[in-house]
């Protein structure tokens, strides 16, 4: 029996028989509004938000009833054994997208790329007993899964090939069948024992590593959330040199079970595609952040993860992979060719809150690939490195509770020019675990994909927990396989950029919390392709330039 149905079957057993309660990913409103009031002193400051879901109730964060009260979130329906023993219910949710010409979601969980109507509900509970708590919050998606154009067929046979070497590295599907697409999900469910501030247990939630906004290059909501055991904490840890926070997470990440487009392709009488070994990875990662006693409102974090089929890990007998040597000259376990069997990225992250003005900076710094030695670290800084930089500030306005919202964050994860003299694999792809960094055929991490970078600034205007705003966002797709394809022809007209343009919403009304984004998206040069046209022409030629509209709206009731 697969581990997630195995998840399933105790929450109910559970559920029937009957400390931390979360905010799950992608629950509209509430987690912009803590970091907003976590800005404004309101919340401790050694909270790092580099570790979520958040953790509320008996063992999780402190909040002050004025700022959010969890019994108006988790509704209680029933008390037994004196007070040791809770149930409650979670709100309703339903989530609903639409994309006009192409797919353009991001991190929406079990939510999949998809054109056309797409629709994810879900509903849960939540009881205690003691340590043992139960959230069982199982997700239901639909997806119109409509037919749009994806790589050309224009494009030269030679590039397909060279595409090629992307889909057989990566388990990221153009479409999700020729169907609608229904899929039942356990989702945002666990079985925990919490105590003392730290939990054990099952889960299937959406994890979040790192202090970004928009994306997270370690771990994010984008894919759907996959099986595991997680042993982390939920709230800071208080000690005589500062607060800690952690999570280790060992799971299971599974395929989707749908090729790349047009399999049946050749070049010189040699099949494109080559099929994917089908089975399960073995998945350790873990995210440690420290806040300084001396220094209010600094986050410093370090994240590892480590991915390998299932089947190398039983035969090298080696589970704890994320603890093992960060440098290859030193790895003792494995051979050279044994250690080109494990996908991995390391790094480091910090998030820093000003209080006096309101604001946060923030960056992350990973590797997609293991030194050498130290040497080779500080050398060649900048092999297969991904970055984020952030700045996140609220203006204050004549009313007390009214400010201004500002946000800019960066994140590259594009190849430097380093990678003429050493070979890089691009994020989230792997010449041995030929799936990448995903699950269910969506990246685990920043939502723009291998070899892509992103501008992306907002403004808005904020009042409690409501919201009104827009963004403008610059999108560069895989320039990873722009210079690989285009390398020859020295052909630098034909990067894919989108530019998008955001208007969003958080407001709360009675019962409900709601959540909208519209999002127009004009794509120059879609699927790097451009028009043929004679050499008399001039050299910087229309493109296949696309328009999208993408509207996305959330809804979460409250059952007060």
């Amino acid at each position: 029996m697969r581990f997630r149905s195995v998840i399933i079957l105790l929450c109910c057993i559970a559920a029937l028989q009957l400390n931390a309660q979360t905010i799950t990913q992608g629950t509209p409103v509430i987690e912009n509004y803590l970091r907003r009031q976590q800005l404004l002193g309101k919340i401790d400051s050694t909270l790092s938000f580099g570790l979520r879901p958040l953790n509320l109730g008996k063992e999780g964060i402190e909040l002050d009833g004025g700022v959010f009260d969890p019994s108006q979130y988790f509704l209680e329906k029933l008390s037994f054994m004196k007070g040791r023993g809770v149930v409650k219910l979670l709100p309703a949710e339903v989530r609903t997208s639409y994309d006009s010409n192409f797919p353009d979601s991001r991190n929406d969980g079990a939510m999949i790329r998809s054109r056309g109507i797409q629709s994810l509900v879900s509903a849960g509970i939540y009881a205690e007993l003691g340590p043992l708590s139960i959230q069982l919050k199982p997700e239901f998606v639909y997806a119109q899964n409509r037919a749009y154009t994806g790589f050309s067929e224009n494009h030269f046979d030679i590039i397909w090939a060279r595409r090629y070497v992307w889909f057989n590295r990566i388990d990221s599907p153009e479409r999700y069948g020729d169907k609608a697409y229904t899929r039942w999900v356990p989702g945002q469910s666990s079985i925990r024992l919490n105590k003392w501030g730290l939990s054990l247990g099952l889960s299937t939630e959406n994890i979040w590593w790192g202090p970004g906004i928009r994306n997270s290059i370690m771990m994010s909501n984008n894919a759907e959330g996959f099986a595991h055991i997680t042993f982390n904490t939920t709230r800071p840890l208080k000690t005589k040199v500062g607060s800690f926070e952690w999570q280790l997470v060992t799971g299971r990440l599974e395929s989707s079970g749908f090729p790349p487009p047009d399999t049946t392709r050749t070049l010189t009488n040699r099949r494109l595609y080559w099929p994917k070994n089908e089975d399960w990875r073995f998945f350790q990662g873990f995210n440690l952040s420290y806040s300084p006693k001396w220094i209010k409102g600094l986050s410093l974090g370090a994240t590892r993860w480590v991915q390998a089929y299932a089947e190398f890990i039983k035969e090298t007998d080696d589970y704890l992979p994320a603890f093992s040597n960060l440098f290859r000259n030193n790895d003792n376990n494995l051979g050279p060719r044994d250690e080109l069997q494990r996908d991995q990225a390391a790094g480091i992250w910090l998030r820093w809150i000003w209080f006096d003005s309101n604001a946060e900076v923030y960056f992350e710094f990973h590797r997609n690939d293991a030194s050498a030695n130290f040497r080779d670290l500080i050398l060649d800084s900048d092999h297969t490195r991904g970055s984020t930089i952030g700045l996140h500030k609220l203006f204050k306005t004549k009313k007390d509770n009214r400010f201004i919202q500002f946000n800019w964050e960066w994140t590259q994860l594009a190849q430097t020019g380093g990678s003429l003299l050493r070979r890089a694999v691009g994020w989230y792809t792997h010449s041995r675990v030929r799936h990448g960094y995903t699950h269910n055929g969506e990246v685990l991490g920043a939502s723009i994909g291998p070899g892509s970078n992103v501008h992306y600034l907002s403004v808005a205007w904020v009042e409690g927990k409501n919201r009104i705003g827009g963004a403008i966002e610059r999108l560069t797709h895989d320039n990873d396989f722009l210079r690989f394809a285009f390398e020859d022809s020295q052909d630098f007209r034909r990067y894919w950029v989108d530019y998008n343009i955001h208007a969003f919403a958080d407001w709360e009304f009675e019962n409900f919390l709601i959540s909208g984004n519209l999002i127009y998206t004009r794509a120059l040069n879609y699927q790097w392709e451009l028009f043929h046209v004679p050499f008399t022409q001039p050299y910087f030629v229309p493109g296949t330039d696309r328009g999208n509209l993408h509207l996305e709206f959330k809804v979460a009731y409250l059952l007060k």
